[in-house]
């Protein structure tokens, strides 16, 4: 299994920053859901006219979780093996010979990593807070912003990993049964 697919649902009149949590802990519910429980060949199996596999969607959004609380939250160095990258489709092409334990077990770890940094930072500071990460073009944005980005990437994957899924063995839904 990829990670935990139990959705807690905030009160209705829940604040902002429990909002934008809870949507992005749905989003990587449901991305859980989408692509748990696969054998290598179906993570490694494209799907034309896209190159995209959900190994490699698996292992982008492990950079991404990773990029953001190193960057954003933490203020240091990109960790490895995102630091020595060689490039911005690594990610992408090298999921193709990875363990899917693996692929699965470092997603888990850097998502895991993200929930504590980013309870730690919004608690020193909220989400006025800035990030810690001033970007190639001057910009600094605070961590509702950084948090928002994240939410979209997971949104925008999770939306490939649905069809994705679908084309691999007829899972269909919105969320994960509770």
């Amino acid at each position: 299994m990829t990670g935990d697919t139990t959705i807690h649902e905030p009160p209705m009149r829940a604040g902002e920053v429990e909002m934008m949590l809870f949507a992005l802990e749905r989003s990587r519910a449901q991305f859980a859901w989408k692509v748990g429980g696969l054998d290598g060949a179906a993570l490694r199996r494209p799907h034309p006219p896209s190159a995209m596999t959900l190994g490699g969607l698996l292992k982008h959004l492990t950079r991404v979780e990773d990029q953001r609380t190193d960057l954003d939250l933490l203020g240091r160095p990109i960790s490895p093996p995102w630091d020595s990258a060689p490039d911005e489709e690594w990610e992408w092409i090298s999921a193709a010979d990875d363990d899917p334990g693996e692929l699965y077990a470092r997603w888990r770890v850097a998502v895991e990593r993200s929930r504590k940094a980013w309870a730690e930072a919004l608690a020193d500071g909220g989400l006025d807070r800035l990030s810690a990460h001033t970007y190639g073009n001057g910009a600094r944005p605070n961590l509702r912003r950084v948090l928002c980005d994240l939410h979209d990437e997971y949104a925008r994957h999770t939306g490939h990993a649905d069809l994705m899924r679908e084309a691999i063995d007829g899972l269909v839904g919105e969320d994960p049964p509770q």
